[in-house]
């Protein structure tokens, strides 16, 4: 099932658990000792609500001391029910907890009515979590009952008469006619006129009734058989004639009488008017599961069902909604059964009681029920937060997802499989419309109206094939099912109502019930399936400790238990988004963690059990038929084996229980009285027989072994030594609140609950930021010992999604006033609208200004004027792009905007600066107002400073961003004389800008395109028109004006006719650079940033001194280290990737490493005579050509070379760009890279007669070792697919 670890009883009986069907019977309901109790907390509650909607604020307040709520009339307001009476007294292996069943059963507390309201009897199901994650399971039936107390019905009048002058004085209008003008409703909006309202209970002429709750409390959740034997108590209680035996003898007989059926088998025993059959899976099977799945797809339909289970998996917030407490309970138990091998290890309470309503601040992920009143709209909803909330309104079939919801994997292949099963059935996949409609609806709909109902969300008009096939198909479907099984057919269209709605409780046949678990096995089947071939070879990838148990237990929380990084890239594309974040996932690791804990299959969990042999089968499949991992979608085949097994044991029914029997009562008691749940005779029903086959021998010792194994997986209780050692492991699993104590609110209980939500959510913090670190540092962190290599991008997305959903969380801890559906947005907001009225006061002025590129120290040369450090000019970025619409989005993409120009941590303290403002905001017991939490908070996500995020760049990638350029020529030679007219065009990961003119005599400009990325290279030039066409430049810097990143691109390069290579036109190999706050934390950077080439090595001058001269072994390692970068680069998974750009022509790039090969011996030219290796490159060519001419060709291998050396240096000298000798030299290094030449274009200039001309015996191109050894290492090359940047081969096309 779901929820937290083991099972286990508390307390600490010895005692084992017989194996009793069922352990207390209670009955609960109005107390007439003690009278009409309002119900403070729900009542409270309802003040609270009804105050925001009307604000008269101070006359409430004044009347929630008396817990009265005068907007309430009397009938509708809530008051304290009491456990009546249980039966037996206590069992020890279950000790009664008074408090939350009393809760659980009347989760409203009671309720009053008149002969003129409906009164038909409601069932619904509860679970009780104990601290140790164990569980309880409740079933009870809440019918109707005249009061017969004068005092209560004297009572219930004189409420009346306080209310209507309460009313009176309250709402008297102006023009003093009462019917026109009192509009306002009462809160409940009851749909009586005003009359009916004000005069709605008179003890002459009305009969009171009031709620009274039959309930079972069980160790295992049998909720059809629950059901059929309180339906029976109450159909006993109220038909004309008594029943067979006293009531007592039936209530005895489940008591005492009825065990539980041993795994694999099945029951029989007998209700008040007939058999009740109940099974339970064996211990290869799923584990039990009771409610009908049916119900759940007919309200939500399949594609919100598993839009929904998508989230439950995500371990987002899920808050479900409705006037029905049973369905609240089938939706959440379904949602965590088909869950299964996982289990929800979060807050579990799937129907919150009203007096718990603070609960849903809770800052971590829960899947509650809310019990709405069928009146109010979502609309009026006050939820604490909304950011990361999945909200499902059951009754109006539709599901509010959070924003950013990855797809589970091979989403409509799975939905279209789930519709086959449905079809079968005959359920139309899109759920039905009106649930509560009666069934000649369904009968009479046909199958177009259904799709074409858009509320649904579901199919309705969605283009996907897979649909239209299913539209095709469901009217055929359902004649040939009507056809096929004539008389029954329609009833499996019909839509089970609730209780309420059946008046007459005939036993629904055992037809029925089979579809109904036949229904269930096959779903379950499916989605089970689908998480067998997900993780079919998950076992690979579990990190086995290297330290024994114990102390691996004590370091669980730092531990590495799984592989994420490998199993993710064995994974095809499409499921990255979901399965990375779904490894995150608590449940995820909770999984691994009891693979780890269960090395043999003796201790191993049995759900684990289950899952393994599933999954070796699926492995031996596969073996015959390996399928890699590709996203090709393979059905399930499990179910006609496990329909089977329900079969048989339906078929053949293995235990009969003993029969009800008359029992040693007092004469005279057990009296009938119709209408009225009689007092029952409690000294017979307090102590069991006292030697019964059951309790002696729960059951043949074989079976008694495998209980035991089954017990834990059904959260069965324990016997001792199990039950200490799962409540140890569950502290030590840190586990967080799993339900709240369902006791007396006091505030102090409410404080202590905050106070470990504050804990959970530090600790949370700690290990979030820790992880990405590790992640992000990569390699060194790696060989300090922490966590895997490389993070991809998608993994690095979940990681920064995971934080923003934690601020989210701690933004949204104990606000006092909810606005907008992002806490820490409407926080943002908050703080803005104080900084504009107010203008800065002086201390402020200075702290709000940071430099943000300081100017390294040697740099005297002009920088740019330092950007502004501000938090609001930070969310004016973020208001400005207009693609973001919603508060989510937009807090989202400040945080990563933040965390990238490394000022989360400051501006984050900047916000919480203003005490008023967090004040006025945050109630005393929030995170935000816990100082010392808050600093260490702080001061965790200080530490995301020391590495370089690019979350903001990489992920919007489509908005408008100004940059902003400075263009620094030498002020030695000239620059201001210059008369050509400049040209700049920047280049980035993600585009580029065009040629952008730069205004003559301008160095700084500031234009906006979209987004660039990461800046690689800076092409610049200018017209060579003018006097003066000379342009020495010595770098050029461009700055991103929304994240701060400056980039620096250094030239130190003439470009003009007739200076240096006769270059107009520059490409420039860009590096980041870093703000000198970090410049210490540089060395944690891999791999190192290179630089733009700097002008002294690019050509040859006559002194020989002001070059080092490198020796041909340093000259073989520059050459190695600039291919090993490249190979490294395609090494990296496609997302992780630097700039190619800068591996080929930055510092160190492949083309200076080259540069250097060539110069080394090169022969000095004349005196000031510039002589450059493109010269040496022609001379070639016109070597090759004559010899072509004259057919003096050596070979044809050597021929095609040499052809197509002799295109590529032709097509670039015949380019229409200025681009200088070292320009081409680097255009040819870069197109022979891409197309696999370079190392036949060395062997080929080795042998040339030119070289011999041009170069010195010493040489590195003419040692013949060497020159072999340097194309052994260009071949290496061979096997990557290099694609240049845009930049580097313009006017280029071969």
């Amino acid at each position: 099932m779901s929820g937290g670890g083991g099972g286990g009883g508390s307390g600490s009986s010895s005692s084992a658990a017989p194996g009793r069907f069922a352990d207390y019977f209670v009955i609960c309901g109005l107390d007439t000792e003690t009278g009409l109790e309002p119900d403070e907390l729900s009542a409270l509650c309802q003040y609270i609500q009804a105050s925001k909607a009307q604000d008269v604020g101070g006359r409430f307040i004044s009347s929630s001391a008396e817990g009265e709520n005068f907007e309430q009339t009397p009938l509708r307001r809530t008051f304290k029910s009491k456990v009546l009476a249980r039966y037996p007294e206590n069992v020890e292996w279950n000790p009664f907890d008074q408090d939350a069943v009393g809760m659980l059963c009347m989760p409203k507390g009671l309720s009053f009515k008149t002969q003129a309201d409906a009164r038909e009897p409601q069932f619904h199901s509860f679970i009780i979590t104990r601290e140790d994650g164990s569980r309880t399971f409740g079933f009870s039936l809440t019918f109707y009952e005249e009061v017969t107390s004068k005092q209560i019905c004297s009572a219930m009048q004189t409420l009346y008469h306080m209310h209507n002058a309460e009313y009176d004085i309250l709402h008297t209008p102006p023009t003093n006619d009462k019917d026109n003008c009192s509009t306002i409703e009462d809160c409940n909006g009851t749909s009586v006129s005003k009359l009916q309202r004000f005069n709605s209970y008179d003890i002459s002429r009305d009969t009171l009734y009031v709620s009274k709750c039959i309930c079972l409390i069980t160790p295992m959740s049998f909720m059809k058989a629950c059901r059929k034997v309180l339906e029976q108590l109450h159909r006993a209680v109220t038909s004309p004639q008594p029943p067979p035996l006293p009531l007592e003898s039936f209530i005895y007989n489940i008591l005492y009488e009825v065990p539980l059926p041993p795994a694999g088998r099945s029951l029989k025993f007998s209700g008040v008017y007939g058999p009740i059959v109940c099974q339970r899976p064996s211990t290869s099977e799923l584990p039990l599961f009771d409610f009908p799945i049916k119900e759940v797809i007919e309200l939500l339909g399949v594609e919100n069902m598993v839009q929904l289970f998508t989230c439950a998996l995500l371990e987002f917030q899920i808050l479900l909604y409705s006037q029905h407490y049973q369905r609240l309970m089938t939706v959440a138990e379904t949602i965590t059964a088909l869950m299964f091998p996982f289990q929800w290890q979060h807050v579990y309470v799937p129907i919150l009681p009203a007096s718990l309503l603070h609960f849903l601040d809770a800052p971590v992920p829960y899947l509650m029920g809310l019990h709405s009143n069928g009146l109010d709209d979502r609309s009026k909803l006050e939820l604490p937060q909304e950011a990361n909330l999945c909200f499902v309104d059951i009754d109006n079939h539709y599901v509010e997802l959070p924003e950013d919801l990855p797809q589970f994997p091979n989403k409509l292949e799975f939905i279209q499989e789930v519709s086959e099963v449905l079809m079968a059935f005959g359920i139309p996949p899109e759920g039905n419309l009106h649930c509560s409609e009666s069934a000649s609806k369904m009968k009479s709909l046909r199958a177009c109206d259904i799709v074409s109902d858009k509320r649904n969300g579901n199919i309705a008009g969605s283009p996907i094939n897979s649909y239209e096939l299913l539209k095709e198909n469901e009217t055929i479907a359902r004649l040939q099912a009507l056809v096929k099984r004539t008389g029954v057919s329609l009833e499996k269209l019909e839509v089970r109502e609730e209780t309420s709605s059946k008046k007459d409780l005939k036993m629904q046949c055992d037809e029925e019930e089979f579809k109904v678990y036949q229904l269930n096995i096959h779903i379950r089947e499916v989605f089970a399936n689908r998480f067998t071939q997900m993780f079919a070879d998950y076992e690979v990838f579990v990190i086995q400790p290297s330290q024994d148990k114990e102390s691996w237990f004590t370091n669980r929380e730092q531990m590495q238990n799984f592989d994420k990084a490998s199993f993710l890239s064995d994974q095809p594309e499409p499921y990255l988004p979901f399965l990375s974040r779904f490894l995150e996932t608590q449940m995820f690791a909770s999984f691994i963690d009891n693979k780890i804990m269960c090395h043999d299959d003796d201790e191993k969990d049995p759900i684990l059990r289950v899952f393994d042999s599933r999954v070796d089968k699926i492995r031996l499949l596969n073996v015959r038929t390996p399928t890699l991992r590709t996203s090709m979608y393979q059905k399930c085949t499990t179910i006609d084996e496990a329909e089977k097994a329900i079969e048989l044991r339906l078929a053949k029914i293995d235990h009969t229980a003993v029969h009800p029997h008359l029992l040693d009562m007092k004469i005279g008691q057990g009296k009938y009285e119709p209408g009225f749940f009689p007092k029952l005779q409690s000294d017979v029903l307090s102590t069991g027989p006292t030697s019964n086959k059951w309790t002696k021998r729960n059951a043949p010792a074989q079976w008694r072994r495998k209980d035991r194994q089954k017990q834990h997986t059904e959260h069965l209780r324990l016997d001792n030594d199990q039950r200490e050692k799962y409540i140890q492991e569950a502290r030590n699993l840190g586990s967080t609140i799993r339900q709240p104590k369902l006791s007396n609110l006091s505030p102090s209980v409410i404080a202590q609950t905050n106070w470990k939500f504050v804990e959970g959510l530090l600790k949370e913090c700690r290990n979030k930021t820790k992880r990405m670190l590790v992640e992000k540092m990569g390699r060194e962190a790696v060989e300090l010992g922490h966590g895997e290599v490389n993070i991809t991008g998608v993994e690095e997305n979940t990681l920064i999604a995971s934080l923003c959903d934690l601020l989210e969380r701690i933004w949204s801890h104990g606000l006092q006033v909810k606005q907008g559906k992002s806490a820490l947005w409407s926080h943002l907001l908050h703080y803005q609208e104080n900084r504009q009225r107010k203008p800065t006061s002086g201390s402020f002025s200075t702290s709000g200004i940071l430099l943000d590129s300081e100017r390294r120290k040697s740099d005297t040369s002009p920088a740019m004027s330092p950007l502004r450090v501000s938090l609001i000019q930070d969310m004016r970025h973020i208001q400005n792009i207009s693609e973001i619409k919603t508060d989510v989005g937009k807090a989202r993409a400040w945080v990563r905007l933040s965390m990238e120009k490394k000022l989360l941590s400051r501006h984050l303290k900047h916000l919480l600066s203003d005490h008023e403002l967090t004040k006025k905001l945050y109630k005393r017991y929030a995170f935000l107002r816990c100082d010392d939490e808050k600093e260490q908070f702080l001061y965790h996500l200080l530490s995301f400073n020391a590495v370089d995020y690019f979350c903001f760049t990489n992920v919007f990638t489509t908005i408008l961003i100004p940059y902003h350029i400075l263009i620094v020529p030498s002020k030695k030679l000239g620059g201001s004389m210059f008369t050509a007219n400049p040209w700049i065009c920047i280049s980035g990961e993600l585009g580029e800008t065009g040629v952008l003119q730069i205004p003559r005599n301008t160095l700084e400009m500031t234009f906006e395109c979209q987004n660039l990325g990461k800046l690689t290279t800076v092409q610049i030039g200018h017209d060579n028109s003018g006097l003066y066409a000379k342009w020495l430049v010595e770098y050029v810097m461009v700055r991103n004006e929304v994240t701060g990143h400056t980039y620096k691109f250094p030239c130190g390069r003439w470009l003009g006719k007739g200076m240096d290579d006769g270059s107009l036109e520059r490409i420039l190999v860009g590096e980041l650079l870093t703000s000198h706050t970090e410049v210490d934390e540089r060395q944690c950077r891999t791999p190192p940033l290179q630089q733009s080439p700097s002008m002294i090595r690019r050509f040859v001058t006559i002194s020989p001194n002001n070059k080092p001269k490198l020796n041909t072994g340093q000259i073989q390692e520059s050459i190695g280290e600039a291919v090993n970068g490249i190979v490294k680069h395609f090494h990296k998974p496609e997302k992780e990737r630097g700039s190619l750009t800068l591996l080929l022509c930055g510092e160190g790039g492949l083309v200076s490493a080259l540069e250097q090969v060539f110069q080394h011996g090169f022969k000095s030219p004349r005196l000031f005579k510039n002589v450059f290796i493109w010269d040496f490159l022609e001379k070639a060519q016109g070597y090759y050509e004559a010899l072509e001419q004259n057919e003096l060709v050596p070979e044809e291998n050597w021929q095609t070379r040499a052809r197509s050396f002799c295109r590529f240096v032709t097509a670039i000298n015949n380019t229409p760009r200025n681009i200088g000798k070292d320009g081409k030299f680097q255009m040819l290094v870069c197109l022979g890279a891409r197309d696999h030449l370079l190392h036949h274009w060395i062997a080929l200039l080795a042998d040339c007669s030119i070289t011999a001309q041009m170069y010195e015996d010493t040489a590195l191109i003419k040692d013949h070792t060497l020159v072999n050894s340097l194309i052994r290492v260009l071949q290496t090359l061979q096997e990557f697919n290099i694609t240049l940047e845009a930049s580097l081969v313009k006017g280029i096309d071969i």
